[in-house]
C-alpha cells in the first residue's frame, strides 16, 4: 500500500510539472486542459516491456535538466526542453529500432493540439530526435541539456550504474546473453570513441570522467564473459 502510495505521490508531481511546462511553452496562449494529455504520457512510460526506461527515468532526465539549467552554457528554452523530456522515450520497444522517430512524431500530432505553436513543436520534435545520436551542435544549447540529462546516468556511483545496466539487460531479456554481450560492447566503445560524452560546461566538469570509467568497466566485464 505504502508503495502504491508512493507511486501516487509521484505520478501527481509529474502531472503538475507537465503541466506546468506545457503552460509555460504556450507563452500565454490558449489551449485545453494539459492533464489528459501528461496522464496519457504516463501511462506510455509505466508499460510493462519497460525496465528502465520508466517513470523513474523521466524523473531523472527531469531533474537533471533542473540541475543544469543554472550552468546553460546560453540562452535555453527550458519548457521545450522539459517537453522533450516527456516525449523522448514516450514510444519504447526494445524490440525495435524506432523509437525517437515514433516518438518525435507522437509529439508532432499531440502538441499542436495540446496548444503548442507550430515552431514550438519542431523544436520539441527536434530534441526527441537528436537523442538518437546525443550529438547537439556546439550552439545547440537546448540539445545540450537535453541530451546531458538524458546521458547523466552513465556517471551515477558504481550500484546506480549496475541498476541500470541490469534494467537495461532485462529490457533486452529476448536477446541470447552471447548476442546482447556484443551489441552492448559495441554501444559502449561507441559511446567511449565520442570525444566528450556531455556538451555542458557543467556535465564535462562532473560527469565526464566518472561516466567514462563506469563504461570502461561493463565493457570489461562483458568482454571478460565473452
Amino acid at each position: 500500500m505504502a508503495a502504491d502510495a508512493a507511486r501516487a505521490q509521484d505520478d501527481t508531481e509529474l502531472l503538475h510539472r507537465w503541466s506546468a511546462a506545457l503552460l509555460a511553452a504556450r507563452a500565454g496562449g490558449a489551449g485545453p486542459d494539459p492533464a489528459p494529455y501528461g496522464t496519457e504520457l504516463l501511462g506510455r512510460w509505466a508499460e510493462p516491456q519497460r525496465r528502465y526506461h520508466t517513470t523513474a527515468h523521466l524523473w531523472a532526465v527531469l531533474r537533471r535538466v533542473d540541475e543544469l539549467a543554472p550552468h546553460a552554457p546560453g540562452p535555453a528554452d527550458l519548457a521545450l526542453v522539459r517537453l522533450a523530456a516527456w516525449f523522448h522515450d514516450a514510444v519504447y520497444r526494445p524490440d525495435r529500432s524506432e523509437n525517437e522517430e515514433r516518438s518525435a512524431a507522437l509529439a508532432e500530432r499531440a502538441l499542436p493540439e495540446a496548444g503548442l505553436s507550430a515552431a514550438a513543436t519542431a523544436e520539441v520534435a527536434r530534441l526527441v530526435r537528436l537523442t538518437v545520436t546525443h550529438d547537439p551542435a556546439a550552439d545547440d544549447v537546448n540539445g545540450a541539456l537535453l541530451c546531458d540529462a538524458d546521458l547523466a546516468i552513465l556517471a551515477a556511483d558504481a550500484d546506480a550504474y549496475g541498476g541500470y545496466a541490469s534494467a537495461v539487460r532485462e529490457e533486452y531479456g529476448f536477446v541470447p546473453d552471447d548476442l546482447f554481450r556484443a551489441g552492448r560492447a559495441d554501444v559502449l566503445r561507441q559511446l567511449l570513441a565520442l570525444p566528450r560524452l556531455f556538451r555542458t560546461p557543467y556535465g564535462a566538469e562532473h560527469w565526464e570522467a566518472p561516466a567514462r570509467r563506469n563504461l570502461e568497466r561493463e565493457l570489461a566485464g562483458l568482454t571478460a564473459e565473452a
